[in-house]
C-alpha cells in the first residue's frame, strides 16, 4: 500500500515489550521507563490479527523489536505463529543479542529469517559503560550462536560523539571475520529534529521512509518522528492500519510522547 506521498510501505515493525535488561545511556534513562501494565501489552493473539491484515494489504517484513524482544515470555512461539502467515516474506528480529545464546536456534527453527544485534563497541568496559550493565562476552555469544544457527546477523552500531573512527574501523573487521554485516547508526534523539544519518547507514532519508510501527500497547505510530499515534481498532484493523499509512508524514520531525526504548528505534 502507498502512503500519501507515494511511497511503497512494505515494512512494519512490531514492539513486542517494553521491558529490556539493557540502559544504554542512549536510549534508556538509568533508572529505566515507568513501564506498561501487563494487561496492556498485546497479547500473541492480537499480534497474529494485526500481521495478517498487515500482510493482506502489502506488508512483506516484519520486525520483532522492544524494548528487548527476548525479554518477552513466549518469543520463540511468536516466531512460530508469524511465520505461517502466507505472503510474509521476511520476519526479522532486532536484540541486543545478551538473551540469544540459548535463543537462536529455537527461533531459526521456529522460521526466524535473521536478526540484528546491537553492538556498539569491542571493549568490554566501555560496553559496560555505554549499557550501563551489560557483559560484552554475553553479546558475543549470541552472535555465535545466531550464526551457528544459520541466521543472517547484522551488527547494529550506534556511533556516539565519542566513538573513534579506530573503532568503527575494528568493528568492520570484527563483523567480517564472523561472516556478519555492519550497520553504522547516527546517534540521534526524537525529541530532536529529525535528521538523515549523512555518512552512516542510518536513519534512512524520509524520502525512502517504508515503515511503521506497532507499540507494545497495540498504538501504530506512522513515523518514528512524529506524535502521529493511531490506536488499534480489533473491529477494523485494516482500517487502522490504513489510517496509519495515510497518516505518515513526509518528513520527520520530532517525537515528545515515547522514548528510543519504547518504539525499538
Amino acid at each position: 500500500m502507498r502512503d500519501s506521498f507515494g511511497r511503497e510501505i512494505d515494512y512494519l515493525r512490531i514492539s513486542v515489550t517494553d521491558r529490556c535488561n539493557l540502559r544504554c545511556v542512549y536510549c534508556m534513562p538509568a533508572e529505566g521507563i515507568d513501564l506498561l501494565p501487563h494487561d496492556q501489552i498485546m497479547r500473541f493473539e492480537q499480534i497474529e490479527l494485526v500481521a495478517r491484515a498487515a500482510v493482506d494489504l502489502g506488508i512483506r517484513k516484519i520486525r520483532l523489536t522492544g524494548g528487548e524482544p527476548l525479554a518477552r515470555k513466549g518469543i520463540v512461539d511468536l516466531v512460530r505463529i508469524l511465520r505461517q502467515i502466507e505472503g510474509l516474506d521476511t520476519l526479522a528480529m532486532t536484540t541486543n543479542g545478551t538473551m540469544l545464546s540459548s535463543l537462536a536456534r529455537p527461533l531459526a527453527e521456529a522460521g526466524l529469517d535473521s536478526v540484528n544485534i546491537s553492538l556498539d563497541t569491542l571493549d568490554p568496559a566501555r560496553y559496560r559503560a555505554i549499557t550501563r550493565v551489560g557483559n560484552l562476552e554475553d553479546v558475543l555469544a549470541g552472535i555465535d550462536a545466531a550464526l551457528a544457527a544459520g541466521l543472517p546477523v547484522k551488527l547494529n552500531m550506534v556511533i556516539l560523539e565519542d566513538t573513534t573512527p579506530q573503532e568503527i574501523v575494528a568493528m568492520r573487521k570484527f563483523a567480517a571475520s564472523r561472516g556478519a554485516a555492519l550497520q553504522t547508526i547516527a546517534h540521534y534523539s526524537l525529541d530532536e529534529p529529525k535528521e538523515d544519518g549523512g555518512e552512516y547507514d542510518r536513519p534512512p532519508p524520509c524520502s525512502r521512509c517504508n515503515r511503521i510501527r506497532l507499540l507494545a500497547h497495540g498504538v501504530l505510530r506512522s513515523c518514528l518522528h512524529s506524535d502521529i499515534d493511531i490506536p488499534l481498532d480489533y473491529q477494523d484493523l485494516k482500517a487502522s492500519l490504513q489510517k496509519a499509512i495515510l497518516s505518515k508524514p513526509l518528513h520527520g520531525t520530532v517525537s515528545t510522547t515515547v522514548s528510543v526504548a519504547q518504539t525499538g528505534g
